[in-house]
């Protein structure tokens, strides 16, 4: 067995993956260098599985079976370091609608198009009273040099070791390899209106948030 990126054994075999996985997938996948396309899937999938298997033995899952915050439910007091390394906690955008979008990785291609879908249409949900805020587990310097690259007018919060994805049981994607991209429209009382879950349209997370923002 040789240590590859999952990136590279694929591109190898001239396997088509999605553009959005090199960056986030778990790193040094252990994957046998075969000439046989099949052998490589099924290494691929049987190495996610046993990612599976292991977090849903443990404690800490990173595999949630139910959602801990719902529909209807009041959003705990939260905080989280913004950008510039400040603490912001949640209860600062009670009074307003406040759109919170849970995303994989800053500089990812899908999670790029959706901060930049999320800035193109900012002023529509700041027209309509609401906020925006999105959440990662990138560092503050990550989200700082991220929002400054594609002008995003919004804050970025830093979700250290994914703490509030897993005690807010968002679920992931690829067996628990890629991070779940969700996004909730929390109403002026901090009451949950909307959880919307779709990893691979991020455009949709604009489409229906402004649904329930703007009535």
């Amino acid at each position: 067995m040789a240590s590859a990126s999952l990136s590279m054994v694929l591109s190898s075999h001239n396997l088509r993956i999605p553009e959005y996985l090199p960056k986030i997938l778990v790193p040094n996948l252990r994957i046998c260098k075969s000439k046989n396309r099949r052998k490589v899937f099924d290494v691929f999938f049987a190495s996610y599985a046993s990612v599976a298997a292991a977090a849903s033995s443990s404690s800490s899952s990173s595999l949630p079976l139910l959602c801990c915050i719902s529909v209807g439910d009041v959003v705990p007091p939260v905080g989280l370091k913004d950008q510039d390394g400040r603490l912001v906690n949640l209860d600062k955008f009670k009074g307003k609608p406040l759109v919170l979008y849970f995303y994989p990785a800053d500089e990812s291609p899908s999670c790029t198009k959706e901060a930049c879908a999320f800035r193109d249409s900012y002023e529509k949900f700041k027209k309509s009273g609401a906020e925006v805020v999105g959440v990662s587990g990138d560092s503050p310097e990550s989200h700082k040099a991220f929002k400054k690259k594609y002008r995003l007018p919004f804050t970025l919060l830093s979700d250290e070791g994914n703490k509030l994805r897993k005690d807010w049981g968002i679920p992931t994607d690829f067996f628990g390899a890629l991070a779940g991209r969700q996004t909730y429209v929390i109403d002026k009382d901090g009451k949950v209106q909307l959880i919307f879950n779709n990893q691979f349209e991020p455009d949709k997370h604009i489409v229906e948030t402004l649904k329930i923002i703007q009535g």
